[in-house]
């Protein structure tokens, strides 16, 4: 009998999960030494810090997105389009849910994959602590899907008001969560009302849009340094956003915000960013040890607590550092934490020592469309961090983007994809407007 390679299962395929998959190909894949299999439900990757690009129509993710079945092919690994709903740790086994289309058609029944190492990489969902009518009237921004629903209703809104001649009506959007995202969107939203005269839709102009900020802590990105958060907040506030510091929002209705206050913000379009937690179904499939928000806590060497074949990564890894905090769910560390188990399954396949993860923190940048870019970086000669903002916060924050392109698509690409981007530039609009 003819011994097969063991076989990986990387369950999504968002930054940590494509990387590593993309690795382990060339590493692995391509000598034939394993079997690599890419699990995620949808068929193409975005890079997430994105998202908020994809929901202004600043970028498209038809053009800028990575189809998984055709990186697959180039990049020596396996793709299966699924949802990930149940584990058998004794059979070494997940079960796929049934796959049904927009019509409720039947593609594909609910089956089984085996596996001999298995890496959760599935990532995170806004968190919206149980806040009554927020799942029912609020748009989201964790996948694709949620960011073009959003990018289709502003479309929609800001056709109305460039026919409607009283200048006096606006568009109002109420955005909950004074993080990246809330800020970074912020932003975007002024930036694509400025260009909307390129294309004709010149009655709708920033003026005519109004958005208020909601944070329900004493200040905006309190994950950042405060002098990051107050560099932001100026711009924000000179933009027209009306930034809400110390409001928790208790309910949202069909037009408005709620907050413990009993205050009611109006809004046409209502956003929650507010909050992450890894999903819920984690919880249902009983296996884990999780923390409050359902992230799966880990070893040293990113294995699960109650299975070594187990590992995990990104967003729904709960990794505990020797100071007692928590690693941030930030691309950076889903970067870090691809490269360990990376190391890790390759050591294990050789029977090798496996490495301990170890988080650096290279500072964290926010970038406010063509207005500003502001952050900190870590020196590389002390502990201590130095603020940046301008054009060379700027670059370093593309630069972040690029990294994660070269490691999924390799350096010669990366370039040429940089090359058609500024070629596109001249021929495309600047904005999605479909």
């Amino acid at each position: 009998m003819i011994n097969q390679p063991p076989k990986i299962v990387i369950v999504g395929g968002g930054a940590g999960g494509l990387e590593l998959a993309t690795q382990l190909g060339h590493k692995l894949g391509k000598k034939r030494q394993a079997e690599i299999l890419l699990i995620d439900k949808n068929r193409s990757h975005i890079w997430k810090p994105l998202l908020h690009e994809v929901a202004t129509g600043s970028i498209d993710a038809d053009l800028d997105g990575v189809v998984y079945s055709a990186h697959a092919a180039k990049h020596h690994y396996n793709f299966q389009l699924g949802s990930f709903c149940h584990l058998d740790q004794t059979n070494k086994t997940i079960t796929l849910s049934e796959l049904k289309d927009e019509l409720g058609h039947r593609i594909l029944p609910e089956r089984q994959v085996s596996y001999d190492y298995l890496v959760l990489a599935i990532g995170s969902v806004s968190n919206d602590f149980n806040t009554p009518g927020v799942n029912k009237h609020c748009f989201y921004l964790d996948s694709n899907q949620q960011a073009e629903r959003f990018q289709h209703a502003l479309l929609d809104n800001f056709t109305r008001l460039h026919q409607d001649d009283d200048q006096q009506h606006s568009l109002t959007i109420a955005i909950v969560g004074g993080g990246a995202t809330g800020v970074e969107l912020s932003a975007e939203l002024y930036h694509v009302s400025d260009m909307l005269k390129m294309y004709g839709l010149n009655k709708m102009t920033a003026k005519r849009l109004h958005i208020d900020l909601i944070e329900a802590g004493p200040r905006i990105l309190p994950a950042l340094p405060e002098r990051i958060a107050n560099s932001a907040k100026r711009e924000l506030v000179k933009l027209g956003v009306t930034v809400r510091e110390g409001t928790q929002v208790k309910e949202a209705t069909e037009n408005s915000f709620i907050t413990k206050n009993d205050e009611h913000i109006k809004a046409d379009i209502m956003v929650w960013a507010a909050g992450v937690k890894a999903p819920d179904f984690f919880k249902d499939i009983g296996v884990f040890e999780l923390t409050r928000n359902n992230q799966i806590k880990v070893n040293q060497y990113l294995q699960s607590s109650v299975n070594d074949d187990i590992f995990v990564i990104g967003d729904c890894c709960a990794f505990t550092q020797e100071d007692g905090t928590q690693v941030p769910p930030r691309a950076q560390s889903a970067h870090q934490m691809a490269q360990c188990v990376e190391k890790n399954l390759i050591a294990t396949l050789k029977n090798q020592p496996l490495s301990a993860f170890t988080y650096s923190d290279h500072g964290s940048l926010v970038n406010l469309s063509r207005y500003s870019t502001v952050g900190s970086l870590m020196g590389n000669l002390t502990s201590n961090s130095f603020f940046i903002e301008g054009k060379i916060a700027r670059f370093m924050y593309i630069s972040l983007y690029r990294m994660h392109q070269r490691a999924i698509h390799g350096s010669a690409k990366t370039f040429a994809l940089w090359i058609s981007e500024k070629v596109l530039r001249v021929v495309r609009p600047k904005m999605k407007l479909h």
